[in-house]
C-alpha cells in the first residue's frame, strides 16, 4: 500500500511580505515630510514673529556676534536646509528602503537620512561663515538680503553658469537616478547606510549649492523666495526633463544677472 502524499505547505497569504514593507515605506515618508513641515513651521514663525528672542538672536544688526547669535544663526540655516531639501530626497530614501528589503537587510533609514543631513549641516556652517563676512562688509542687511549690486550680479551669474557645468550635470544625474546611485554606492549595515546618505548628500550639495547661495539675493527670511528655490530644486531633480528645465533656469539666472548689471551702469 503506497504512502499517502505529503500535504503541500500552505501558500503565504498575499501581501504577507509586502504589507510590512509598505508600512515601513509609509512611516519613512511620513517622517521625512513631517520633519520638512516642522522646519517650514519654524521658518514661518521666525519670519512672522520678528520680535521673538530667537529672531533677534538670529538676525543681529552687525557682525559683532556673541555665542547665542552664532548658535541661533546656525540653527536657522540648518532648519532651512532640512525644510528645503528633505522633500526632494524622498525618492532616494524610499529606493534605499526598497533595496534593503530586496537584499534581506534591515533598512537603516534614519542612518541614511542622518548622513544626508550632515552634508547640509556642513553647508549650513559655511553659510553662517559667509553671512558673517558679508555682514562685516556691509553687503547684506539683518534680514539677509543683499544690499550690494555687485554681490547680486556675482551670485546670479555664478548660479546661472553653474547650471551648465559638468559637475552640476554629474551631481544632478546621481540625484535623478536613485537606483543606479545606490547600486554603485551600496554599503551594508548602519555605518554603510550613514555613508551612503552622506555621499548622496554630497551629490545633492554639488547639484544645488549655487542655487542655495541665491538665498542672499532674495533674502533668507523671505518665505516666498525660499519656497521658489525649493520648488526649483525639486522640479530639477524629480520632474521628467529636469535637466532641460535646469538649463532654462540657468539662462533665466544669467539674464537676471545681466539685467541687474545693466541697471547699475
Amino acid at each position: 500500500m503506497s504512502a499517502a502524499p505529503k500535504p503541500k505547505p500552505a501558500a503565504s497569504a498575499p501581501g504577507a511580505k509586502t504589507g510590512p514593507w509598505r508600512r515601513r515605506r509609509g512611516v519613512v515618508a511620513a517622517l521625512l515630510l513631517g520633519l520638512s513641515l516642522l522646519g517650514w513651521a519654524l521658518l514661518v514663525w521666525m519670519a512672522v514673529d520678528m520680535d521673538s528672542e530667537f529672531a533677534r538672536l538670529a538676525m543681529p544688526d552687525g557682525p559683532d556676534w556673541r555665542l547665542p547669535n552664532l548658535l541661533a544663526i546656525g540653527l536657522m540655516w540648518a532648519v532651512m536646509m532640512a525644510a528645503m531639501m528633505l522633500p526632494s530626497a524622498l525618492p532616494m530614501v524610499l529606493t534605499f528602503v526598497d533595496l534593503s528589503e530586496r537584499r534581506g537587510q534591515r533598512p537603516h533609514a534614519l542612518g541614511f537620512v542622518a548622513g544626508y543631513l550632515l552634508a547640509w549641516l556642513a553647508f549650513s556652517a559655511a553659510a553662517v561663515a559667509l553671512q558673517w563676512a558679508l555682514q562685516g562688509a556691509g553687503w547684506i542687511d539683518p534680514m539677509l538680503v543683499s544690499t550690494s549690486v555687485p554681490l547680486n550680479v556675482l551670485l546670479l551669474v555664478i548660479a546661472g553658469l553653474y547650471q551648465f557645468s559638468p559637475l552640476k550635470r554629474l551631481c544632478l544625474r546621481r540625484c535623478q537616478t536613485p537606483f543606479g546611485f545606490l547600486i554603485g554606492a551600496w554599503r551594508g549595515g548602519a555605518p554603510g547606510s550613514f555613508l551612503m546618505g552622506w555621499r548622496h548628500g554630497l551629490s545633492c550639495l554639488g547639484c544645488c549649492w549655487a542655487l542655495m547661495a541665491l538665498l542672499f539675493v532674495g533674502g533668507a527670511m523671505n518665505l516666498a523666495w525660499i519656497l521658489a528655490l525649493s520648488v526649483a530644486v525639486a522640479i530639477e531633480k524629480l520632474a521628467p526633463g529636469g535637466a532641460r528645465l535646469g538649463a532654462l533656469l540657468g539662462i533665466a539666472l544669467l539674464a537676471a544677472g545681466l539685467w541687474k548689471l545693466s541697471g547699475a551702469l
